[in-house]
């Protein structure tokens, strides 16, 4: 196999030209093959083969750098520098991330996880090197999809005021997660259908490398090529930017993009190389449903079907369905996206409703400004968004939402700890940047009835509300306690004495289940609801105060701003004996992993819970009968 000459980085170069055909199948068979076992984004990598193979022949690692926009395309540049053997571990707690890190390789030049961020990072780097007088070239890889990310404008901007080479690689595939929406897609789609201009570049490149002297030829017309690309190619946005445009070329062609990059080197300015790639290329599942393979599950390479399905329905069907019913209720009820309708689960309203759903690409801030204009004209805007992601939505949050006070719902998925990606998606932040905010409301359901009740409720609250959920099977248990929501109070499951567990969203089913344990060895435990973490149920935590010796707050979020914080706050300001036991995840990032295996890790698990309020009941007891 080709792949075993590949030790290390620039390892690449010993291969033969005629074999490079062959080693990209070899590198495609090898993560299809680990993926299926493991999981991870396959489109995306099966995608960028040739063109990663492409950068590794032009570049000297681990001198030279490369900035993979998101960076969950860089499986290939793993494999060429050295890290074969980790796709064993790939995503898994203690192994290889499948995203760059710069503790993991030196090859990895900054860490990403989040879209158009590389530019940007790009840029840095070209600055530092020119600073400190190194020489190396410097590469952001962005694709079509992260384009439409607002920041990557701002950088592009930036980037045309350079006098320093810097090469920017558009990595287009025609699809990010799912199909790009927008004018910049429109005006991709015009390059990537002129081709007449790409057939004459190759043609007359062709040709004249096969005459004497035909490299100071190409050298003399390369100065009126810019005319050229002004007849074939409608726009020239970039160029008018000020930063050179280079492309088409055909992203699975190594030599065609080894020309390119080699003319790119040479620009003493910024240089875009439009590079036209296929995703999913190579595995023909992958090919035609590249949205489900983009972060796959492990799958049946014969089939492409997952390998453990799906048996019940997770919070995010949940999701999809409500929203279908109130779409059909209320016509002001509308939906936004930015760029994830399956992932978020309005695949289906878009269908049903398509006038009043919104894709906007990218572009978490334009998401919720938009949002803030749709409440103030009249509708019911909800903004269905990954928790990670709502992050880099603070300001407009703040500012364009709360201050106004608009009727913005704000439906938060994969809130807590979603696992193998690691730390860039873990949602354990949204309580505390959200709480800090005045004006903000915050709802968390403790099983798939509640979402529907409380999604239900925030449609028709009349001001800045979120709802957060988890990844993964919606609970089902507990169905027998669904009291009306009401804004600010909690709900007593079980009411007892010395112990209250009172618990956030998805670690109620955890309480349940610590509450157990705790009886069996015969404590008396009051479990509560909070369903809301602000405003908290202040009158609840007074009277849990009065009847309880300790009280257990429990939250998949980091501490620092979290529930557990409030509760604090409240009880302080009450001077009561009554203790407290705070349980959420340290102040630190999360890696990626299983997540049974990261609520261990940070200790939110029902063994590791039970334990501490074992431990912490015991000293409470032992204080009291100190000053008995």
């Amino acid at each position: 196999m080709l792949l075993d000459k590949i030790k290390k980085e620039n390892d690449i170069k010993k291969i033969d030209k005629a074999d490079y055909g062959k080693l990209a199948e070899e590198i495609r068979q090898f993560l299809i093959e680990k993926i299926s076992v493991n999981g991870g984004h396959l489109g995306s990598n099966l995608g960028a083969v040739e063109l990663t193979m492409a950068l590794h022949l032009s570049l000297n690692f681990p001198n030279d750098k490369i900035v993979w926009d998101v960076g969950h395309q860089a499986y290939t540049h793993k494999l060429l520098t050295g890290r074969r053997e980790g796709f064993d571990t790939l995503r898994k707690y203690g192994g290889m991330s499948g995203f760059p890190k710069r503790k993991e390789s030196d090859c990895d030049c900054f860490d990403t996880g989040h879209s158009s961020t590389s530019i940007s990072a790009g840029l840095g780097l070209i600055k530092a090197r020119d600073l400190t007088g190194e020489k190396r070239t410097i590469v952001s890889v962005i694709g079509d999809g992260a384009l439409t990310g607002g920041m990557a404008y701002e950088a592009l901007n930036n980037a045309a005021q350079l006098r320093t080479n810097f090469i920017i690689v558009l990595n287009d595939n025609n699809m990010s997660i799912s199909e790009n929406v927008g004018g910049v897609s429109k005006y991709l789609n015009n390059i990537r259908t002129a081709t007449g201009y790409l057939d004459l570049k190759e043609g007359v490149y062709n040709a004249l490398q096969s005459i004497p002297k035909g490299d100071s030829i190409v050298e003399s017309i390369r100065r009126a090529k810019s005319s050229v690309k002004q007849l074939m190619i409608p726009g020239m946005f970039f160029e008018d930017m000020g930063i050179t445009y280079l492309g088409p070329v055909d992203g699975h062609n190594v030599e065609a993009m080894l020309r390119v990059f080699r003319e790119a080197k040479r620009c003493k300015n910024a240089v875009l190389v439009h590079v036209i790639t296929q995703k999913g290329r190579g595995f023909l599942p992958a090919e035609r449903h590249p949205a489900r393979f983009h972060g796959a599950e492990p799958f049946d390479i014969e089939t492409g079907l997952p390998s453990n399905p799906r048996t019940k329905p997770n919070y995010t069907d949940i999701f999809s369905t409500v929203m279908t019913k109130l779409g059909a209720r209320d016509e002001k009820v509308v939906a936004i996206t930015a760029a994830m309708p399956d992932g978020t689960g309005l695949k289906r309203f878009r269908n049903l409703y398509p006038d009043r759903f919104f894709d906007v690409g990218i572009a978490e801030q334009h998401a919720v400004t938009f949002a803030a204009g749709l409440a103030a004209g009249g509708m019911k805007p909800i903004v269905a968004v990954y928790s990670s992601f709502l992050q880099r939505a603070y300001d407009q949050i703040l500012h364009d939402v709360c201050i106004q006070n608009l009727p913005v719902v704000f439906a938060i998925d994969r809130a807590g700890l979603v696992g193998s990606d690691g730390e860039t998606h873990q949602g354990i932040f949204d309580l505390s940047y959200l709480s800090s905010i005045p004006g903000m409301h915050i709802m968390a359901p403790k099983n798939k009835w509640e979402l529907s009740d409380m999604l239900k409720f925030a449609v028709n609250f009349g001001g800045p509300i979120a709802m957060r959920y988890p990844r993964g099977s919606a609970y089902d248990g507990l169905k027998e306690y669904r009291k009306p929501i009401e804004l600010g109070k909690s709900e007593i499951i079980y009411e007892e004495e010395d112990i209250a567990l009172v618990a956030v969203g998805s670690m109620v089913k955890t309480a349940e289940a610590v509450r157990r344990s705790l009886k069996d060895v015969g404590y008396s435990c009051s479990l509560v609801n909070a369903r809301f973490v602000k405003p908290i149920d202040e009158a609840m935590i007074a009277e849990l105060a009065k009847e309880h010796r300790l009280i257990v707050t429990l939250e998949e979020n980091v501490a620092s701003g979290g529930f557990g914080e409030k509760v604090r706050d409240c009880l302080d300001g009450m001077h009561t004996d009554c203790s407290l036991l705070t349980v959420s995840i340290p102040d630190e990032y999360v890696e990626h992993g299983n997540v049974s295996i990261l609520y261990e890790e940070v200790g939110i698990d029902e063994e590791s819970v039970t334990k501490r309020v074992m431990t912490a009941y015991a000293s409470v007891l032992a204080e009291h009968r100190m000053r008995g």
